[in-house]
């Protein structure tokens, strides 16, 4: 007997997931495959670039401090109603991302400066050993501002007057 349902299924997480080499060409093919397939979903460019800038930074840390022999990372990309969220996937759980103290000519250290400035969440997870797994998370949802007399929202006036 068939019976229909009232409620409706949350619209379903759109997913893309790869494995490359733990190389600098690795982590250019994946900001080369992370566009494309952003591009396919129709993002808006400002989500699209914001993607690109973390992807680029999340898997060139994976191609740089995340790469024991032989051992590749994975990008994999999760876009729902509300978030996208980008995963890059590396052998060295022994090794946690951490600001790093840097001098103003360095050509590197900044990754995580710039990963805190562009994601709303960030994050590490840990296993199955040796894997760890870093992830930034981008609202695709605007921020509602709050109501209220200062933002345009309902206002009976100052207490005791009446508009």
């Amino acid at each position: 007997m068939n019976q229909e349902s009232s409620t409706q299924l949350p619209a379903p997480a759109r997913h893309f997931s790869v494995l490359l080499s733990s190389t600098p060409r690795g982590a250019r093919l994946a900001r080369i495959l992370a566009i494309s397939w952003l591009r396919d979903w129709r993002l808006s460019p400002g989500v699209i670039d914001t993607a690109e800038h973390l992807v680029a930074e999340l898997a060139a840390n994976a191609a740089t401090h995340g790469r024991p022999p032989g051992r590749n990372f994975r990008l994999v990309l999760l876009a729902s109603a509300d978030a996208l969220r980008v995963e890059v996937a590396d052998a060295r759980g022994d090794d946690l991302p951490r600001r790093r103290p840097t001098s103003p000519d360095a050509e590197s250290g900044r990754g995580l400066i710039l990963v805190e400035a562009f994601a709303d969440r960030w994050g590490v997870s840990l296993g199955p050993v040796p894997r760890k797994t870093v992830w930034a998370e981008i609202d695709l949802l605007p921020p509602h501002p709050p109501a209220g007399p200062e933002h345009g929202g309902p206002c009976s006036g100052p207490a005791g007057h009446l508009l």
